[in-house]
């Protein structure tokens, strides 16, 4: 092996009068991410394919340093890393057979313990008392529409939603809602009795409505 400027070069791999043609392409830096490399440990890896453990490597990347081994890659034809197989932080895992074990165990000792205890009677549920059945609502009243609100929804008690009803039918019926402006309500001769004029806006009418209803 020739050191060749910054580098480690084969002795193979320059022509000599021993050897016309190289006959080996090995070249590797003098200095690798920092780490001097030295020439015994460059033979080393030249006989043995490994080197020894360095320890100042620095890492281009995250600029840390890290211990590793130089390998040559015979196939590949370079240098690459190698490290040093580390410990797990963490204790094996138990085998099946090693877990089954103090669970027969406990499990002994359970039915042992179990054995000894008297079974303590058990309380009979407490029965249910049945919910007495809902007495049915009471139909409401209604409310007595007036003289002039009964000339449209009738004269029978009726309640608020069902009187707003009948009315909205009753003016659906005769045509009573605006042209221009569905919104608005022409009253006939019984609604203007109701609603006091000759228009309303359909906003209007459970308020003008609540006058003509009593309980």
């Amino acid at each position: 092996m020739f050191e060749f400027g910054k580098n480690y070069v084969c002795e193979k791999s320059v022509p000599t009068p021993a050897q016309a043609s190289p006959s080996c392409d090995f070249k590797s830096g003098q200095i690798i991410l920092q780490q001097p490399i030295e020439r015994a440990q460059m033979q080393k890896l030249l006989a043995t394919g490994k080197t020894d453990l360095l320890d100042k490597f620095v890492s281009s990347r995250t600029r840390r340093a890290f211990k590793a081994m130089l390998a040559w890659d015979a196939e590949a034809g370079k240098v690459n890393f190698e490290f040093e197989p580390r410990a797990s932080k963490f204790p094996p895992r138990k085998t099946a057979a090693a877990k089954a074990a103090p669970a027969k165990k406990a499990a002994a000792a359970g039915k042992t313990a179990a054995a000894k205890k008297a079974p303590a009677a058990k309380k009979a549920p407490a029965a249910k008392k049945s919910a007495a059945p809902k007495a049915p609502r009471k139909a409401s009243a209604g409310l007595k529409p007036s003289a002039e609100l009964a000339a449209v929804v009738g004269s029978e008690p009726v309640a608020r939603t069902e009187a707003v009803k009948k009315l909205w039918d009753y003016i659906k019926a005769n045509g009573l809602q605006d042209a221009k402006d569905k919104r608005s309500i022409n009253a006939d001769d019984k609604l203007r009795a109701v609603f006091g004029k000759p228009q309303v806006t359909m906003f209007e009418i459970a308020g003008l409505l609540g006058k003509h209803l009593q309980a």
